[in-house]
Formats: structure tokens, C-alpha cells, sequence
């Protein structure tokens, strides 16, 4: 049962691959907007070396024709494209193809560790706890994406107003705005140094500068830097004193971030509660079932049942959306809006 699980599952994951590369092999695009790509972000196109057949992994895939081909094709459905977006937001050098391979291994790969150590812990080879696998490697690569795009969105908010600040003391010193940007890149450490340096090359190509400071903002996500770009647009059309104006925005910037950490810290014992009322339960749970996989057999017998399903199973789902219910709602009470 528990081979023919694994089984079942590997085959249809083959199955998913074979098809997309199968899509892929269709299609055809253009490799001006990834040309342009690499430039704007400083990376230059790597020479093609000969296939031998040695080598990383990574270049291997790298070289791979139908990955390529893969890549084309996603890129130009909106979900590739948000993908892409996403994947740009969290500084990964990786395409969309890449992920979306890394994202399949990871959803047949958690099913296949967990059988592995069935063997040992017998317990982890029960068909549930094997779809519980393939969920968590579902969850894995996205959790892990959201993570590198918050760090460095969280990284890029720290920076942004002495940023401004330079900025300002530039146009003060009689510089340009974009001789005072280019200083930034010069001075500053990444992300920020990353993200302007891409603004000098997009208005280097010939963009105008209000389009490729819109283009940083869609890139970054930043409320702060939204409100600065906007007032930087607005100055442009109606002329004042931008110097003046970059300090206010600073001033406002840090009074946000030093409230935003005071009710962090006066929330913190709420959001903890709200993670022991989410997983505690849970970790009991699984940790009962590792320990002594006899203990909830009861629950899942079939006498009584209530619509046709065990009782222990309507316990655990009831029991499941309430706990769902109460995290939901103490995050919402703890998320207060600067």
C-alpha cells in the first residue's frame, strides 16, 4: 500500500513534467526583453559553453534546451508573469521554469524523505501522513519565496530614509537628481544600491526617469518609496524645493518606523498567543501519532459515524477550522495599520 502510494504519486508528477516540456516544445518567443533584462540589472549574457556532460547541476539545467523553451512558454501566461515578478521582488537568480521544476521536486521529494524514514519511524509511511508530505513541499517553495521578498523588502525600508537623506544633501550640494542617485549606488549597500542602479540603466536606454522610478516602485512594493516617488513626480510637474521636500518624506518615514516597532513590541505576547493556538494542537497531534500510532485509532473507526465519516475525522476538521478561526482573527486584532 505504502509503495503503491509512492508510486501513484511519482507517476503523476513524471506525468505533469512531461507534459509542460511537452508544451514547451510548441512554443517560441523572443529573447529581447530577457537581453534587456540583464542588462538593466547589471548581469551580463554568460557564453554558451559546449555541452560535455560534466559539471554542476545548476549548469546542466542551465543548458537545457527544453527548460529554455519551458521558460518561454510560462513566461508569457499571466502566471509566469506574476511568477516572474514575484521571483524579481525576492532577488532570485532563478527563471520561472527553474522554480516551477524546484517547486515539483519539492511536492514528490517530501513524500518520498517521509517514506524514507518510514522505515525507522513506521508511522510516517501511512498514506495520510504521506499526502501531509506532499502538502508541505507544496507549501515549502512559496513560504520560502515570501521569505527572501519580505527580508529584502523589510532591508529595503531600513535604508530608504538615509537614503532620502543623501539624496537631499546632494541636491543641496548643487548635484543633479540623477548624479545624486548615482552617489547612492556608490554609497549604499544592496538592495538599495541594486534598485536605483537599475533606474540609471533603464534612463541610460532612453526610458524617461518618471517611468523607471514607476518601475522600481511596482518592483519593490514599498508604501515608503511610493511616497516618494510620487512627491518626486509631482516636484517635476510643479517645481519646489525637492531638498526640503526629501527631508519631510524622511522625517515621516522614520516616525512610521519607530511607531510600527512600538506596537510590534507591545503586540508580541498577542501574536505568540496566536501561534500557540494554531500549532500547539498540532504538534501535539503529530507527536502522538509518531509516538504511539495506536493511541487515535478510535477516532477513526468507523462506529459512530456522522455522515458517513467517522466521528474522530468531523472532530478533527471542526476542530481544525476553529483553530483556523482563532488565529485568523487574533491576527487581525494584533495587525494595526501606520
Amino acid at each position: 500500500m505504502q509503495i503503491s502510494a509512492v508510486a501513484v504519486a511519482g507517476v503523476a508528477a513524471l506525468a505533469i513534467i512531461l507534459i509542460a516540456i511537452g508544451i514547451a516544445a510548441s512554443g517560441s518567443g523572443s529573447e529581447i526583453g530577457a537581453r534587456l533584462e540583464r542588462y538593466t540589472s547589471g548581469r551580463k549574457e554568460p557564453d554558451k559553453p559546449a555541452t560535455t556532460g560534466q559539471g554542476p547541476i545548476s549548469d546542466l539545467i542551465a543548458q537545457s534546451t527544453a527548460l529554455a523553451s519551458l521558460n518561454k512558454v510560462v513566461e508569457q501566461r499571466d502566471f509566469g508573469a506574476n511568477l516572474a515578478r514575484e521571483i524579481a521582488r525576492a532577488d532570485l537568480k532563478l527563471k520561472v521554469s527553474e522554480y516551477l521544476l524546484i517547486w515539483a521536486g519539492s511536492i514528490v521529494g517530501m513524500p518520498v524523505v517521509f517514506f524514507i524514514f518510514s522505515f525507522a519511524l513506521p508511522a510516517l509511511g501511512n498514506p495520510i501522513v504521506l499526502l501531509v508530505g506532499a502538502l508541505i513541499g507544496f507549501m515549502l517553495p512559496r513560504f520560502w519565496l515570501n521569505h527572501r521578498k519580505n527580508s529584502r523588502l523589510n532591508a529595503f525600508n531600513k535604508q530608504l530614509p538615509d537614503t532620502i537623506t543623501l539624496i537631499a544633501n546632494a541636491l543641496r550640494a548643487g548635484s543633479s537628481f540623477l548624479q545624486a542617485i548615482e552617489l547612492v549606488v556608490r554609497e549604499s549597500r544592496p538592495p538599495i544600491s541594486t534598485e536605483f542602479s537599475r533606474v540609471i540603466r533603464e534612463v541610460n536606454l532612453g526610458l524617461p526617469f518618471d517611468q523607471a522610478l514607476e518601475n522600481m516602485v511596482r518592483r519593490v512594493r514599498s508604501d515608503d518609496l511610493e511616497l516618494m516617488a510620487t512627491a518626486i513626480s509631482i516636484q517635476h510637474q510643479v517645481g519646489g524645493n525637492l531638498a526640503e521636500i526629501l527631508d519631510s518624506i524622511a522625517f515621516t518615514i522614520r516616525e512610521r518606523v519607530r511607531i510600527k516597532g512600538e506596537i510590534r513590541t507591545l503586540t508580541a505576547q498577542q501574536r505568540l498567543s496566536g501561534y500557540v493556538v494554531g500549532f500547539l494542537p498540532i504538534a501535539l497531534a503529530s507527536f502522538l501519532f509518531v509516538a504511539a500510532p495506536g493511541f487515535m485509532d478510535p477516532m477513526f473507526a468507523n462506529p459512530p459515524s456522522i455522515l458517513g465519516l467517522p466521528a474522530g475525522v468531523i472532530i478533527l476538521f471542526f476542530g481544525g477550522f476553529m483553530m483556523f478561526i482563532g488565529f485568523m482573527a487574533i491576527r487581525r486584532i494584533v495587525d494595526i495599520e501606520v
